[in-house]
């Protein structure tokens, strides 16, 4: 007579550990290289120094110093170095250590990694990545905190990624790299050290099966709401969402947006949560003056005017040089000043 045993129970899935955004670029690099021989790594102290923010670490010791290494301090010959090694069929991801030392480089961004593949009708591409660290929050002095993407994404032929999550982060610098077009890629400085719970692994798995969704392109809904939306991206996220909970135990409710691609923009998920809440606050650090965050308002204005019960609103950095570090806390996008702007959407109409 048989006895009926009870099933063993199943394996439980390995834990996920925290992972913080740094370790996600990181890996993230490593992962590109080993896929492909054509990507190089390449700036100013990313081989031995393995970086200011140590995201390259350890790349030159795993894959020696033709495919890691440093360059003089030369940014706009690291811009058109890469610029030729790419006409050869390259993958260079360059870094330009800090957001303002970038600028020395622009003519050869605007000029030439913009525009080639137009100039040469389509026969010449340039897979470039350029990696800035940007935007403030870290206690940074001139020349290190600043807001630049508006520069290039008002630049044709470019494309600007921005991540604020350890799982973006790692995403869409693959999808950078992978690309054949040249990206511009802004990482929040202040974000290095965030963590989330995430499997390294199993995200390289899924992007090399092709399981998840382009980030290209694509905003998300971080956090639902129904009262108002705030529309964000980068560094500004974790203050947006901070934003949203406490206007929640306030009783209002907050929807986020995380854009993440700048360009391309996605139209389509900002207008769909527009047209839901009706009123809509737009937050970046950079100063509003012919930013991003103008540029949102106006496609916002444009596409769902029919829609809003109130003007949309802006909260940004002010129209100034970057301040002094002690300083740069009233100067920066805060809970209060985005809560300020809430209450400003005509709520008594």
């Amino acid at each position: 007579m048989s006895t009926l045993q009870a099933p063993a129970p199943a394996a439980e899935a390995p834990a996920r550990r925290p992972v913080t955004f740094a370790q996600a670029l990181n890996t993230a690099l490593a992962d590109a290289l080993s896929a492909d021989d054509a990507v190089v790594v390449f700036g100013e102290d990313v081989g031995t120094l393995g970086g200011v923010f140590r995201i390259t670490d350890g790349l030159t010791q795993r894959f020696g110093r033709t495919r890691c290494f440093d360059t003089p301090l030369a940014e706009s010959g690291i811009a058109g170095m890469a610029v030729g090694m790419a006409m050869n069929r390259m993958r260079p991801v360059i870094e330009m250590q800090f957001d303002a030392f970038a600028y020395p480089a622009f003519e050869q961004v605007a000029s030439h990694i913009a525009k080639m593949h137009n100039r040469t009708r389509g026969a010449v591409t340039l897979p470039i990545v350029i990696r800035i660290p940007y935007a403030g929050g870290i206690g940074g002095v001139e020349h290190h905190c600043d807001s630049s993407e508006a520069y290039y994404a008002h630049t044709p032929g470019l494309k600007v990624f921005t991540p604020a999550t350890v799982e973006d982060a790692y995403l869409m610098l693959r999808e950078a790299i992978d690309s054949d077009d040249p990206v511009v890629f802004f990482e929040p400085k202040k974000l290095y050290w965030s963590k989330a719970p995430v499997d390294l692994a199993e995200l390289r798995e899924r992007y090399e099966d092709r399981a998840p969704e382009p980030r290209e392109g694509r905003a998300v809904v971080a956090r639902p709401g129904t009262d108002a939306t705030i529309l964000t991206y980068g560094p500004s996220v974790p203050t947006a969402l901070a934003a949203a909970g406490t206007a929640q135990a306030e009783g209002r409710s907050l929807e986020v947006v995380d854009l993440r691609s700048i360009v391309p923009f996605d139209d389509e998920t900002v207008g769909a949560s527009v047209r839901r809440t009706g009123r809509v606050v737009v937050v970046a650090e950079a100063p509003g003056f012919a930013s991003v965050a103008a540029e949102i308002v106006a496609r916002v204005q444009e596409r769902c005017f029919h829609s809003l019960a109130a003007p949309v609103r802006r909260v940004t950095g002010f129209d100034i040089p970057y301040p002094a570090p002690k300083l740069e806390e009233h100067y920066l996008p805060s809970v209060d000043r985005i809560l300020d702007a809430v209450d400003d959407l005509q709520w008594e109409d």
